[in-house]
């Protein structure tokens, strides 16, 4: 008698692609699916409420299933500059290298050429998301409701007009409850800590064919406005003037010196816009040109340098 041969197909399981926005929150995407600790990491809530510890309880960490290599980082900052350009372009590669260059703390060649390199390394992870979705590959998109992450969104939706992948998307919620009742508020992915990433798959939804379009319809409208900034008014993302956040920089500062990177500070935690510290050191470089700040006393590093309201501006 013949041995009965028996031939055991196995289906290939579709992999999960992890798409962020920004840098910070690709990197703890990448632990999330590593199974990796960020020990002692800056990462955390932008604000937390209740009688308790700011630590949360101990919780057992689900990792999200699958490996770093399936982490896209488009950290392409959108929500700034000229759209029209593609997200390749000379023009962006400089712009987004100008953002990083704006505290001055390190001005060497060397350092420039680092950053170069970390905007090419982003670059090129277009490309191998597109190679993952030639594949058939699922997608999952991890948004907010941040200028810079919805200008992901409705970029990428454009992009990936008339792909027939499943496309599923995580929005970041308004708040959390942790299991000890404190209420937490984050404001983007990037103040999550990696072990925290799958607590929120339960937010996750699959976007529809209708979604996906109107969507990158949204950022077709965007481009053709074309304005130099993109905020979100009153929860809707729209193109605002260059000198949209200036209201903010002239509020907090006074005719009292203070170093710049105080100011800076002080605004962030102030008003959570999620808007980078270097676009308010571009817009106070330009403050201090109009001749509204002045420089009280200067330094080589900007974030180091002392400013205040030039003494007579009552703006």
């Amino acid at each position: 008698m013949e041995d009965l041969k028996v031939s055991a197909v196995v289906l290939k399981e579709k992999k999960m692609i992890e798409v962020m926005f920004g840098e910070s929150e690709a990197g703890s995407m990448k632990c999330a699916k590593s199974r990796k600790t960020v020990i002692n990491g800056e990462a955390g809530p932008t604000a937390v409420f209740g009688n308790a510890d700011l630590l949360p309880p101990r919780e057992a960490w689900i990792p999200i299933p699958g490996h770093a290599g399936e982490v896209i980082c488009l950290a392409y900052m959108l929500d700034i500059g000229n759209i029209r350009e593609t997200f390749d372009s000379e023009y962006r590669q400089e712009l987004i290298l100008s953002m990083y260059l704006q505290s001055g703390w390190d001005n060497s060649q060397e350092f420039r050429e680092e950053l170069k390199e970390g905007i090419k390394r982003n670059i090129r992870e277009y490309r191998r998301l597109m190679d993952f979705i030639q594949k058939g590959e699922q997608v999952r998109i991890w948004y907010s409701r941040t200028p810079y992450s919805l200008c992901g969104l409705y970029w990428l939706c454009r992009q990936m007009n008339g792909m027939g992948n499943e496309v599923y998307a995580v929005e970041m919620p308004e708040y959390t409850v942790r299991s000890d009742g404190v209420i937490v508020v984050h404001h983007s992915w990037g103040n999550v800590e990696a072990e925290k990433f799958s607590s929120f798959l339960k937010y996750q939804r699959r976007l529809s064919e209708a979604e996906r379009r109107m969507f990158g319809c949204k950022w077709t409208e965007l481009s053709e406005d074309n304005s130099p900034l993109r905020a979100v008014v009153n929860g809707e993302l729209v193109g605002v003037p260059e000198d949209f956040y200036d209201f903010l920089i002239l509020r907090e500062i006074t005719e009292t010196p203070v170093k710049e990177a105080r100011l800076i500070g002080d605004i962030l935690g102030k008003y959570p816009l999620q808007v980078g510290d270097w676009w308010y050191a571009f817009r106070i470089e330009q403050i201090i040109r109009e001749g509204r700040i002045e420089v009280f006393q200067d330094s080589e590093q900007k974030y180091t340098r002392m400013i205040r309201k030039t003494r007579g501006d009552c703006i």
